[in-house]
Protein backbone atom coordinates (compact mmCIF):
# COMPACT_ATOMS: atom_id res chain seq x y z
CA UNK A 1 0.00 0.00 0.00
CA UNK A 2 2.74 2.47 0.95
CA UNK A 3 4.62 1.65 -2.26
CA UNK A 4 1.50 2.43 -4.30
CA UNK A 5 1.02 5.73 -2.49
CA UNK A 6 4.68 6.60 -2.98
CA UNK A 7 4.38 6.10 -6.75
CA UNK A 8 1.18 8.16 -6.75
CA UNK A 9 3.12 11.21 -5.63
CA UNK A 10 4.65 13.40 -8.38
CA UNK A 11 8.45 13.58 -8.58
CA UNK A 12 8.25 17.30 -7.72
CA UNK A 13 5.63 20.00 -7.13
CA UNK A 14 6.21 21.32 -10.65
CA UNK A 15 5.63 17.86 -12.12
CA UNK A 16 2.39 17.74 -10.14
CA UNK A 17 1.24 21.05 -11.63
CA UNK A 18 2.14 19.91 -15.13
CA UNK A 19 0.25 16.66 -14.53
CA UNK A 20 -2.89 18.58 -13.61
CA UNK A 21 -2.57 20.38 -16.93
CA UNK A 22 -2.19 17.05 -18.75
CA UNK A 23 -5.31 15.75 -17.04
CA UNK A 24 -7.30 18.88 -17.96
CA UNK A 25 -6.26 18.67 -21.61
CA UNK A 26 -7.09 14.98 -21.87
CA UNK A 27 -10.42 15.41 -20.06
CA UNK A 28 -11.57 17.98 -22.61
CA UNK A 29 -10.13 16.27 -25.66
CA UNK A 30 -11.25 12.80 -24.56
CA UNK A 31 -14.82 13.96 -23.94
CA UNK A 32 -15.16 15.40 -27.43
CA UNK A 33 -13.30 12.63 -29.26
CA UNK A 34 -15.43 9.90 -27.69
CA UNK A 35 -18.54 11.26 -29.32
CA UNK A 36 -16.91 12.93 -32.33
CA UNK A 37 -17.99 10.32 -34.89
CA UNK A 38 -21.63 10.65 -33.81
CA UNK A 39 -21.31 14.44 -33.57
CA UNK A 40 -19.89 14.83 -37.08
CA UNK A 41 -22.46 12.54 -38.69
CA UNK A 42 -25.57 13.29 -36.61
CA UNK A 43 -25.11 16.99 -35.78
CA UNK A 44 -22.95 18.31 -38.64
CA UNK A 45 -24.61 15.93 -41.13
CA UNK A 46 -21.49 14.53 -42.76
CA UNK A 47 -20.94 11.13 -44.29
CA UNK A 48 -18.26 8.84 -42.95
CA UNK A 49 -16.23 9.42 -46.11
CA UNK A 50 -16.37 13.21 -45.61
CA UNK A 51 -15.24 12.85 -42.00
CA UNK A 52 -12.27 10.73 -43.07
CA UNK A 53 -11.35 13.06 -45.93
CA UNK A 54 -11.47 16.10 -43.66
CA UNK A 55 -9.26 14.47 -41.05
CA UNK A 56 -6.78 13.42 -43.75
CA UNK A 57 -6.56 16.95 -45.18
CA UNK A 58 -6.21 18.40 -41.68
CA UNK A 59 -3.44 15.89 -40.97
CA UNK A 60 -1.58 17.03 -44.09
CA UNK A 61 -1.95 20.64 -42.95
CA UNK A 62 -0.53 19.82 -39.53
CA UNK A 63 2.41 18.09 -41.21
CA UNK A 64 3.17 21.17 -43.32
CA UNK A 65 3.05 23.68 -40.47
CA UNK A 66 5.07 21.67 -37.92
CA UNK A 67 8.41 23.34 -38.65
CA UNK A 68 7.04 26.93 -38.89
CA UNK A 69 5.21 26.41 -35.60
CA UNK A 70 8.45 25.28 -34.02
CA UNK A 71 10.14 28.47 -35.13
CA UNK A 72 7.29 30.51 -33.61
CA UNK A 73 7.86 28.74 -30.29
CA UNK A 74 11.56 29.62 -30.39
CA UNK A 75 10.74 33.20 -31.39
CA UNK A 76 8.12 34.03 -28.76
CA UNK A 77 8.71 31.49 -25.99
CA UNK A 78 7.14 28.08 -25.31
CA UNK A 79 4.80 28.98 -22.45
CA UNK A 80 3.23 31.90 -24.29
CA UNK A 81 2.65 29.82 -27.43
CA UNK A 82 1.33 26.90 -25.37
CA UNK A 83 -1.19 29.12 -23.61
CA UNK A 84 -2.15 30.76 -26.93
CA UNK A 85 -2.80 27.35 -28.47
CA UNK A 86 -4.95 26.22 -25.54
CA UNK A 87 -6.97 29.44 -25.64
CA UNK A 88 -7.33 29.17 -29.43
CA UNK A 89 -8.63 25.63 -29.18
CA UNK A 90 -11.08 26.69 -26.48
CA UNK A 91 -12.36 29.44 -28.76
CA UNK A 92 -12.74 27.17 -31.77
CA UNK A 93 -14.69 24.49 -29.89
CA UNK A 94 -17.37 27.09 -29.22
CA UNK A 95 -18.21 27.17 -32.93
CA UNK A 96 -18.45 23.41 -33.55
CA UNK A 97 -22.25 23.25 -32.92
CA UNK A 98 -22.81 25.90 -35.60
CA UNK A 99 -21.00 24.01 -38.37
CA UNK A 100 -23.51 22.40 -40.74
CA UNK A 101 -21.66 21.59 -43.97
CA UNK A 102 -18.46 20.00 -45.22
CA UNK A 103 -16.74 23.28 -46.05
CA UNK A 104 -17.19 24.59 -42.54
CA UNK A 105 -16.12 21.27 -41.07
CA UNK A 106 -12.98 21.21 -43.21
CA UNK A 107 -11.95 24.74 -42.26
CA UNK A 108 -12.56 23.99 -38.60
CA UNK A 109 -10.66 20.69 -38.74
CA UNK A 110 -7.66 22.35 -40.40
CA UNK A 111 -7.71 25.22 -37.92
CA UNK A 112 -7.91 22.86 -34.97
CA UNK A 113 -5.01 20.77 -36.23
CA UNK A 114 -2.78 23.79 -36.93
CA UNK A 115 -3.43 25.31 -33.52
CA UNK A 116 -2.96 21.90 -31.94
CA UNK A 117 0.46 21.50 -33.56
CA UNK A 118 1.53 24.81 -32.05
CA UNK A 119 0.46 23.58 -28.63
CA UNK A 120 2.21 20.22 -29.00
CA UNK A 121 5.51 21.76 -30.05
CA UNK A 122 5.32 24.41 -27.34
CA UNK A 123 4.43 21.86 -24.66
CA UNK A 124 7.39 19.63 -25.47
CA UNK A 125 9.80 22.57 -25.68
CA UNK A 126 8.50 23.99 -22.39
CA UNK A 127 8.75 20.77 -20.40
CA UNK A 128 12.32 20.10 -21.52
CA UNK A 129 13.22 23.73 -20.78
CA UNK A 130 11.65 23.93 -17.33
CA UNK A 131 12.23 20.50 -15.80
CA UNK A 132 15.56 19.64 -14.15
CA UNK A 133 17.60 17.23 -16.25
CA UNK A 134 17.56 14.47 -13.63
CA UNK A 135 13.74 14.63 -13.36
CA UNK A 136 12.67 15.07 -16.97
CA UNK A 137 11.89 11.47 -17.82
CA UNK A 138 10.31 10.63 -14.45
CA UNK A 139 8.20 13.78 -14.57
CA UNK A 140 7.07 13.09 -18.14
CA UNK A 141 6.15 9.55 -17.10
CA UNK A 142 4.02 10.89 -14.27
CA UNK A 143 2.39 13.36 -16.68
CA UNK A 144 1.74 10.49 -19.10
CA UNK A 145 -0.15 8.66 -16.37
CA UNK A 146 -2.21 11.79 -15.70
CA UNK A 147 -2.87 12.17 -19.43
CA UNK A 148 -4.23 8.64 -19.68
CA UNK A 149 -6.33 9.15 -16.57
CA UNK A 150 -7.74 12.30 -18.16
CA UNK A 151 -8.58 10.48 -21.39
CA UNK A 152 -10.32 7.78 -19.35
CA UNK A 153 -12.42 10.35 -17.51
CA UNK A 154 -13.10 12.13 -20.79
CA UNK A 155 -14.22 8.91 -22.44
CA UNK A 156 -16.58 8.28 -19.52
CA UNK A 157 -18.00 11.80 -19.83
CA UNK A 158 -18.43 11.42 -23.58
CA UNK A 159 -20.04 8.02 -23.09
CA UNK A 160 -22.55 9.49 -20.65
CA UNK A 161 -23.44 12.18 -23.18
CA UNK A 162 -23.93 9.56 -25.89
CA UNK A 163 -26.11 7.46 -23.60
CA UNK A 164 -28.78 10.17 -23.53
CA UNK A 165 -29.10 9.94 -27.34
CA UNK A 166 -30.00 13.63 -27.43
CA UNK A 167 -28.91 16.14 -30.08
CA UNK A 168 -29.07 18.94 -27.53
CA UNK A 169 -26.65 17.17 -25.22
CA UNK A 170 -24.35 16.30 -28.11
CA UNK A 171 -24.26 19.98 -29.12
CA UNK A 172 -23.28 20.87 -25.57
CA UNK A 173 -20.26 18.55 -25.60
CA UNK A 174 -18.02 20.97 -27.58
CA UNK A 175 -18.97 23.74 -25.15
CA UNK A 176 -17.96 21.57 -22.22
CA UNK A 177 -14.67 20.88 -23.99
CA UNK A 178 -14.25 24.59 -24.65
CA UNK A 179 -14.73 25.39 -20.96
CA UNK A 180 -12.16 22.75 -19.93
CA UNK A 181 -9.66 24.04 -22.50
CA UNK A 182 -10.19 27.60 -21.27
CA UNK A 183 -9.41 26.49 -17.70
CA UNK A 184 -6.42 24.68 -19.14
CA UNK A 185 -5.19 27.87 -20.87
CA UNK A 186 -5.47 29.85 -17.64
CA UNK A 187 -3.65 27.06 -15.82
CA UNK A 188 -0.79 27.19 -18.34
CA UNK A 189 -0.38 30.94 -17.87
CA UNK A 190 0.08 30.38 -14.14
CA UNK A 191 2.97 27.95 -14.61
CA UNK A 192 6.47 29.33 -14.02
CA UNK A 193 8.31 30.80 -16.97
CA UNK A 194 11.00 28.65 -18.50
CA UNK A 195 14.37 30.08 -19.44
CA UNK A 196 13.40 30.79 -23.05
CA UNK A 197 10.31 32.65 -21.89
CA UNK A 198 12.60 35.12 -20.11
CA UNK A 199 14.54 36.26 -23.15
CA UNK A 200 14.30 39.99 -23.82
CA UNK A 201 12.99 41.29 -27.18
CA UNK A 202 16.57 42.17 -28.11
CA UNK A 203 17.78 38.66 -27.28
CA UNK A 204 15.00 37.15 -29.36
CA UNK A 205 16.20 39.09 -32.39
CA UNK A 206 19.67 37.59 -32.17
CA UNK A 207 20.28 35.10 -34.98
CA UNK A 208 21.47 31.80 -33.59
CA UNK A 209 24.61 30.78 -35.46
CA UNK A 210 25.04 27.36 -36.97
CA UNK A 211 22.80 24.95 -38.91
CA UNK A 212 19.23 24.16 -37.92
CA UNK A 213 17.50 20.83 -37.34
CA UNK A 214 16.82 20.09 -41.00
CA UNK A 215 20.56 19.70 -41.50
CA UNK A 216 20.94 17.38 -38.52
CA UNK A 217 20.56 14.11 -40.38
CA UNK A 218 21.03 12.10 -37.20
CA UNK A 219 18.09 13.85 -35.52
CA UNK A 220 15.89 13.42 -38.58
CA UNK A 221 16.69 9.71 -38.76
CA UNK A 222 16.26 9.20 -35.03
CA UNK A 223 12.82 10.78 -35.03
CA UNK A 224 11.89 8.89 -38.20
CA UNK A 225 12.74 5.59 -36.52
CA UNK A 226 10.89 6.72 -33.40
CA UNK A 227 7.87 7.20 -35.64
CA UNK A 228 8.34 3.66 -36.93
CA UNK A 229 8.34 2.38 -33.35
CA UNK A 230 5.15 4.32 -32.63
CA UNK A 231 3.40 2.07 -35.13
CA UNK A 232 2.79 -0.02 -32.01
CA UNK A 233 -0.35 2.12 -31.77
CA UNK A 234 -1.46 0.82 -35.16
CA UNK A 235 -1.02 -2.71 -33.85
CA UNK A 236 -2.86 -1.81 -30.65
CA UNK A 237 -5.83 0.06 -32.09
CA UNK A 238 -6.28 -1.35 -35.59
CA UNK A 239 -4.47 -4.54 -36.53
CA UNK A 240 -4.99 -6.68 -33.41
CA UNK A 241 -8.69 -5.73 -33.12
CA UNK A 242 -9.24 -6.55 -36.82
CA UNK A 243 -7.33 -9.80 -36.42
CA UNK A 244 -9.45 -10.72 -33.40
CA UNK A 245 -12.70 -10.09 -35.28
CA UNK A 246 -11.80 -11.70 -38.61
CA UNK A 247 -9.16 -14.35 -37.93
CA UNK A 248 -9.86 -15.78 -34.46
CA UNK A 249 -12.75 -17.36 -32.57
CA UNK A 250 -12.42 -14.90 -29.65
CA UNK A 251 -15.65 -13.13 -28.64
CA UNK A 252 -15.86 -9.54 -29.86
CA UNK A 253 -16.58 -8.31 -26.34
CA UNK A 254 -12.94 -9.12 -25.56
CA UNK A 255 -12.03 -5.87 -27.34
CA UNK A 256 -13.43 -3.89 -24.42
CA UNK A 257 -11.19 -5.78 -21.99
CA UNK A 258 -8.17 -5.28 -24.25
CA UNK A 259 -8.55 -1.52 -24.35
CA UNK A 260 -9.36 -1.47 -20.66
CA UNK A 261 -6.12 -3.32 -19.93
CA UNK A 262 -4.16 -0.84 -22.03
CA UNK A 263 -5.72 2.10 -20.20
CA UNK A 264 -4.97 0.68 -16.76
CA UNK A 265 -1.37 -0.11 -17.70
CA UNK A 266 -0.82 3.36 -19.16
CA UNK A 267 -2.12 4.98 -15.97
CA UNK A 268 -0.18 2.93 -13.44
CA UNK A 269 3.03 1.75 -15.16
CA UNK A 270 4.76 4.69 -16.96
CA UNK A 271 6.85 5.54 -13.88
CA UNK A 272 8.03 1.94 -13.59
CA UNK A 273 8.90 1.71 -17.30
CA UNK A 274 10.85 5.00 -17.18
CA UNK A 275 12.96 4.02 -14.18
CA UNK A 276 16.64 4.26 -15.04
CA UNK A 277 16.09 6.05 -18.39
CA UNK A 278 17.96 9.37 -18.30
CA UNK A 279 20.32 9.62 -21.29
CA UNK A 280 20.87 8.26 -24.80
CA UNK A 281 22.42 4.88 -23.81
CA UNK A 282 19.62 4.12 -21.34
CA UNK A 283 17.05 5.33 -23.87
CA UNK A 284 18.46 2.95 -26.47
CA UNK A 285 18.18 0.16 -23.91
CA UNK A 286 14.52 1.11 -23.43
CA UNK A 287 14.07 1.01 -27.21
CA UNK A 288 15.44 -2.52 -27.29
CA UNK A 289 13.04 -3.57 -24.53
CA UNK A 290 10.16 -1.88 -26.37
CA UNK A 291 11.03 -3.61 -29.64
CA UNK A 292 11.30 -6.96 -27.87
CA UNK A 293 7.78 -6.51 -26.54
CA UNK A 294 6.60 -5.52 -30.04
CA UNK A 295 8.12 -8.61 -31.64
CA UNK A 296 6.76 -10.89 -28.91
CA UNK A 297 3.29 -9.41 -29.50
CA UNK A 298 3.53 -10.24 -33.20
CA UNK A 299 4.67 -13.82 -32.49
CA UNK A 300 1.93 -14.40 -29.92
CA UNK A 301 -0.83 -12.95 -32.09
CA UNK A 302 0.04 -14.90 -35.23
CA UNK A 303 -0.50 -18.17 -33.34
CA UNK A 304 -4.08 -17.24 -32.41
CA UNK A 305 -5.24 -18.00 -35.94
CA UNK A 306 -5.21 -21.72 -35.14
CA UNK A 307 -6.09 -21.76 -31.43
CA UNK A 308 -9.56 -22.13 -29.97
CA UNK A 309 -11.55 -21.06 -26.95
CA UNK A 310 -9.83 -19.82 -23.84
CA UNK A 311 -6.39 -20.35 -25.35
CA UNK A 312 -7.22 -17.81 -28.04
CA UNK A 313 -8.60 -15.35 -25.49
CA UNK A 314 -5.53 -15.64 -23.28
CA UNK A 315 -3.07 -15.26 -26.18
CA UNK A 316 -4.87 -12.27 -27.73
CA UNK A 317 -4.95 -10.59 -24.34
CA UNK A 318 -1.25 -11.33 -23.79
CA UNK A 319 -0.45 -9.93 -27.24
CA UNK A 320 -2.22 -6.72 -26.29
CA UNK A 321 -0.37 -6.55 -22.96
CA UNK A 322 3.02 -6.93 -24.64
CA UNK A 323 2.32 -4.27 -27.27
CA UNK A 324 1.31 -1.94 -24.43
CA UNK A 325 4.67 -2.71 -22.86
CA UNK A 326 6.24 -1.58 -26.14
CA UNK A 327 4.33 1.70 -25.84
CA UNK A 328 5.44 2.35 -22.26
CA UNK A 329 9.16 1.75 -22.81
CA UNK A 330 9.14 3.69 -26.08
CA UNK A 331 7.59 6.68 -24.31
CA UNK A 332 10.44 6.76 -21.81
CA UNK A 333 13.04 6.49 -24.58
CA UNK A 334 11.49 9.24 -26.68
CA UNK A 335 11.49 11.69 -23.77
CA UNK A 336 15.20 11.07 -23.22
CA UNK A 337 15.96 11.55 -26.94
CA UNK A 338 14.13 14.89 -26.88
CA UNK A 339 16.15 16.09 -23.91
CA UNK A 340 19.54 14.87 -25.12
CA UNK A 341 19.58 15.21 -28.91
CA UNK A 342 18.12 18.67 -29.59
CA UNK A 343 20.02 21.94 -29.85
CA UNK A 344 18.98 23.66 -26.58
CA UNK A 345 18.76 27.00 -28.40
CA UNK A 346 16.33 25.66 -31.02
CA UNK A 347 14.04 23.29 -29.13
CA UNK A 348 10.92 24.54 -30.91
CA UNK A 349 12.44 24.12 -34.36
CA UNK A 350 13.76 20.67 -33.45
CA UNK A 351 10.31 19.64 -32.24
CA UNK A 352 8.82 20.92 -35.48
CA UNK A 353 11.31 18.93 -37.54
CA UNK A 354 10.55 15.88 -35.44
CA UNK A 355 6.88 16.34 -36.25
CA UNK A 356 7.70 15.99 -39.95
CA UNK A 357 9.98 12.97 -39.77
CA UNK A 358 8.09 11.01 -37.11
CA UNK A 359 4.94 11.38 -39.20
CA UNK A 360 6.79 9.96 -42.20
CA UNK A 361 7.90 7.09 -40.00
CA UNK A 362 4.38 5.96 -39.14
CA UNK A 363 1.85 7.37 -41.64
CA UNK A 364 2.19 4.33 -43.90
CA UNK A 365 1.63 1.75 -41.16
CA UNK A 366 -2.20 1.43 -41.04
CA UNK A 367 -2.38 0.35 -44.67
CA UNK A 368 0.83 -1.73 -44.73
CA UNK A 369 0.38 -3.53 -41.40
CA UNK A 370 -3.27 -4.28 -42.05
CA UNK A 371 -2.47 -5.69 -45.50
CA UNK A 372 0.42 -7.82 -44.22
CA UNK A 373 -1.46 -9.28 -41.25
CA UNK A 374 -4.82 -9.85 -42.89
CA UNK A 375 -3.56 -11.09 -46.28
CA UNK A 376 -0.24 -12.82 -45.57
CA UNK A 377 -1.02 -14.29 -42.15
CA UNK A 378 2.01 -15.58 -40.25
CA UNK A 379 4.42 -14.31 -42.91
CA UNK A 380 2.88 -10.87 -42.64
CA UNK A 381 3.26 -10.82 -38.87
CA UNK A 382 6.90 -11.83 -39.20
CA UNK A 383 7.49 -9.03 -41.71
CA UNK A 384 5.89 -6.52 -39.33
CA UNK A 385 8.20 -7.72 -36.58
CA UNK A 386 11.14 -7.55 -39.00
CA UNK A 387 10.46 -3.88 -39.75
CA UNK A 388 10.76 -3.08 -36.06
CA UNK A 389 13.97 -5.12 -35.71
CA UNK A 390 15.58 -3.23 -38.60
CA UNK A 391 14.54 0.13 -37.12
CA UNK A 392 15.96 -0.95 -33.75
CA UNK A 393 19.33 -1.71 -35.31
CA UNK A 394 19.45 1.53 -37.31
CA UNK A 395 18.45 3.93 -34.53
CA UNK A 396 21.72 3.23 -32.69
CA UNK A 397 24.01 4.83 -35.32
CA UNK A 398 21.44 7.58 -35.97
CA UNK A 399 21.52 8.75 -32.34
CA UNK A 400 25.33 8.74 -32.43
CA UNK A 401 25.21 10.82 -35.61
CA UNK A 402 22.79 13.28 -33.99
CA UNK A 403 25.03 13.68 -30.96
CA UNK A 404 28.14 14.27 -33.09
CA UNK A 405 26.27 16.96 -34.99
CA UNK A 406 25.48 18.80 -31.76
CA UNK A 407 29.06 18.50 -30.54
CA UNK A 408 30.30 19.95 -33.83
CA UNK A 409 27.86 22.86 -34.11
CA UNK A 410 26.72 23.74 -30.59
CA UNK A 411 29.09 25.32 -28.03
CA UNK A 412 30.20 22.85 -25.38
CA UNK A 413 29.00 25.09 -22.55
CA UNK A 414 25.49 25.18 -24.07
CA UNK A 415 25.31 21.38 -24.11
CA UNK A 416 26.69 21.25 -20.57
CA UNK A 417 24.06 23.72 -19.37
CA UNK A 418 21.32 21.72 -21.06
CA UNK A 419 22.48 18.46 -19.48
CA UNK A 420 22.50 20.17 -16.11
CA UNK A 421 18.99 21.34 -16.89
CA UNK A 422 19.89 25.00 -16.26
CA UNK A 423 18.24 24.29 -12.88
CA UNK A 424 19.16 23.10 -9.44
CA UNK A 425 15.68 22.26 -8.17
CA UNK A 426 12.05 21.90 -9.22
CA UNK A 427 9.82 23.20 -6.50
CA UNK A 428 9.02 26.56 -8.05
CA UNK A 429 10.20 28.41 -4.94
CA UNK A 430 13.94 28.04 -4.60
CA UNK A 431 16.85 26.23 -6.23
CA UNK A 432 15.66 26.22 -9.85
CA UNK A 433 13.65 29.39 -9.51
CA UNK A 434 14.25 32.76 -8.06
CA UNK A 435 12.11 34.38 -5.43
CA UNK A 436 9.50 35.23 -8.05
CA UNK A 437 9.16 31.59 -9.16
CA UNK A 438 10.79 32.20 -12.53
CA UNK A 439 13.46 29.99 -14.02
CA UNK A 440 16.60 32.10 -14.49
CA UNK A 441 17.27 33.14 -18.09
CA UNK A 442 19.83 31.13 -20.05
CA UNK A 443 23.46 32.15 -20.12
CA UNK A 444 24.56 34.23 -23.13
CA UNK A 445 25.95 31.12 -24.80
CA UNK A 446 22.40 29.77 -25.06
CA UNK A 447 21.52 32.72 -27.28
CA UNK A 448 24.54 33.11 -29.50
CA UNK A 449 28.11 32.06 -29.69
Amino acid sequence: MFAVLRHARPPSPLAGRLSIQSLLFALGDGTFMTGSAVFFTQIVGLSAAQVGLGLTIAGVASFLVALPMGKLVDRFGPKKMWALSAAGQAGMFVFWPFIDDFQGYLLMAIGMEVIGVLGQVAFHAYTIDVLPADERVRSRAYMYSALNLGFTLGAMSGGIALAFDSDSILKAVPWFTSAVFLVNAVFVTRLPNASHDELTPEERKVTIPGPGPMRNVGWLLTTFFTGVFWTNQVLLNIVIPLWLVQETDAPHVLLAFLFGTNTVMCIFLPMAASRGVHDVPTALRAVRVSSTFFVISCLITLFTHDTVGWVTIALVWLGHVTVTGAELYLSAASWAFEAELMDPRRRGAYQGAAGLTSTLGKVWAPAVFTFLAMNWGATGWLLIAGIIVVATVLIHPSTALARRFLEQHVPAEVLADARAGDHRGADGADGAYGADGVVPPPPPSLIAE
